[in-house]
């Protein structure tokens, strides 16, 4: 992440980008409603890893942001979506510690429950090695948040993109280490967030695969996709998946499928028409561009759609997806490390 000299500079510069198009819609792409970068001055430097949920009182993204990625001063942000506006960013969350000093915060992760209680997880440490997860809960939409605690020892809660809820409450939280190597597995907790447990690693030495999303096609018949780091040489350059068909409790051994993966993040949701839609970077190489593609047959096969933004040696990266109660889908992602982008589109036009 680059450093600026100051606020004002940064805020400029900002500005400036975001009107030489920025927030321009893909051109041609009637399902598109619209694009906006959802901040323009901001209290920190560089934004990345969004996350967003819809409430009662709007549209709420979630996202990482301090003068570069890692450093202590990073916290999570937020803002909200209501009457067609985006609220100013305000810090939700930081990783300060006993005695004064400070951690930096990592990969927030919006999830509501059907029981309508909102959950906020993230991490803290010094690194994705070393990090450990943390929750936050709102009972009001968002407007009010507990104290954060630690989720229990060798429980990170999702890596990076939210969990799924099984029809008898279950939570399922796509989940991965770094630490020794990386690997997947899930979490899981049957009372909404009080206990917590693990299939254990998904994947052995011969993969690094990390951050994971699910997509229930039925209550026992879950999709997993993950970015793959591409340790394994047989495995180039792809998105991996593993399948469960009884609720997560078990998973298949990963195999590549036929969609490129420059080692950045991906994410996905099952929509209500049955389709499945999926938000990735469609390359081998660099994180542009962040396409869109849709899968008809349960996630078999996935058709590509369109390019949701496009420009060589730049990064859109870090998707987030999801389908709203109108039916429009919801997506957020990192716009050059130096904002949050905001896209609407309606999947029946696709």
């Amino acid at each position: 992440m680059r450093r600026w000299s100051n606020k004002l500079l940064f805020a400029c510069l900002l500005a400036a980008l975001s009107a030489a198009g920025g927030a321009a819609c893909p051109v041609g792409q009637p399902a598109v409603t619209a694009c906006e970068l959802i901040f323009a001055d901001a209290p920190f430097a560089a934004a990345h890893a969004s996350t967003l949920a819809e409430t009662g009182r709007g549209l709420l993204v979630a996202w990482f942001g301090g003068s570069r990625e890692g450093a202590n001063d990073v916290q999570i942000w937020s803002a909200r979506r209501a009457n067609g506006t985006w609220s100013a960013p305000i810090a939700l969350a930081n990783g300060a510690q006993p005695g004064g000093a400070s951690l930096p915060a990592w990969n927030p992760v919006l999830f509501r429950s059907n029981r309508g209680l909102l959950m906020l997880f993230y991490k803290i440490g010094r690194d994705p090695k070393s990090w450990r997860g943390m929750l936050m809960t709102s009972a009001d939409e968002g407007a009010s948040w507990s104290t954060p605690h630690p989720l229990p020892e060798n429980i990170l809660g999702p890596t990076k993109n939210k969990p799924i809820e099984l029809a008898d409450g279950t939570i399922l939280a796509p989940s991965s280490t770094e630490s020794g190597g990386w690997r997947v597995h899930v979490e899981s907790s049957p009372d909404g967030g009080t206990v917590w447990r693990s299939t254990g690693p998904l994947n052995g030495a011969d993969l690094d695969v990390i951050q994971p999303t699910l997509l229930a096609y039925s209550d026992a018949r879950i999709q997993m996709l993950a970015r793959n780091g591409r340790k394994d040489p047989r495995q180039p350059h792809r998105i991996v998946e593993s399948w469960s068909s009884d609720h997560g409790l078990t998973w298949q051994p990963l195999r590549p499928t036929d969609l490129p993966n420059p080692d950045s993040g991906i994410d996905a949701v099952v929509l209500r028409d049955g389709r499945a839609a999926l938000v990735f970077n469609d390359t081998v190489r660099g994180r542009s561009p962040l396409s869109i593609a849709l899968s008809a047959d349960a996630g078999t096969s996935w058709t590509r759609a369109f390019a949701l933004d496009d420009e060589a040696g730049k990064e859109f990266s870090y998707p987030s997806v999801i389908e709203d109660s109108n039916r429009m889908l919801q997506i957020t992602y990192t716009w050059k490390r130096l904002s949050i982008k905001h896209v609407t589109l309606d999947p029946r036009k696709l």
